[in-house]
């Protein structure tokens, strides 16, 4: 398989739902570190009265970033399940301001992959939160052959049927969820 990191870490994402419906990107990957974008939307604000994104939007953010630069720090296609996230909440954002994720692979071992996670505003580069995780290495053995399928073809729809997400009223094989 011959796809740059950026490639991997795009396709990886592109079957995960919470990633389609909190409009996660990639800005950039590289084999041991991955930038992520979550844009600003009304449908992830905690504190309606603020207008703040909430705590649950922000932890997805760097689980999935930490999660995607396992994937691509890993040879092969191995998934690995998150074992423990510490998160450390710096300050809230602002209303209006898209969340950048930076996530690095800091050690890979047998069994264990260990990560770290700094999340700041994009437009003023403000610390917002941190993690440090950890995720559990099963094996490429373990990854389905369709999930395989879409990192090396880039077609999603081998894994998840043809119909995409449709913002507000997200749908898969004609069914709401």
């Amino acid at each position: 398989m011959d796809i740059t990191a950026q490639q991997k870490a795009e396709r990886f994402i592109s079957v995960l739902r919470h990633c389609q419906l909190l409009g996660l990107k990639v800005l950039s990957a590289d084999e041991t570190s991955l930038k992520m974008r979550l844009p600003y939307s009304e449908d992830i604000i905690g504190n309606p009265l603020v207008g703040i994104i909430h705590g649950g939007a922000l932890t997805t953010l760097m689980d999935t970033a930490c999660g995607t630069a396992c994937f691509v720090a890993i040879e092969g296609m191995e998934l690995c399940p998150t074992l423990d996230l510490r998160v450390d909440y710096m300050k809230s954002s602002e209303p209006g301001q898209d969340l950048v994720a930076h996530a690095s692979v800091t050690r890979i071992a047998n069994n264990v992959v260990f990560t770290e996670c700094l999340v700041r505003q994009e437009n003023d580069d403000t610390l917002v939160a941190k993690c440090n995780a950890t995720f559990m290495r099963i094996g490429a053995e373990m990854t389905p052959p369709a999930f395989q399928g879409v990192i090396e073809t880039g077609d999603a729809s081998i894994y998840m049927g043809t119909e995409l997400l449709v913002k507000g009223g997200a749908k898969a094989g004609g069914q709401s969820l």
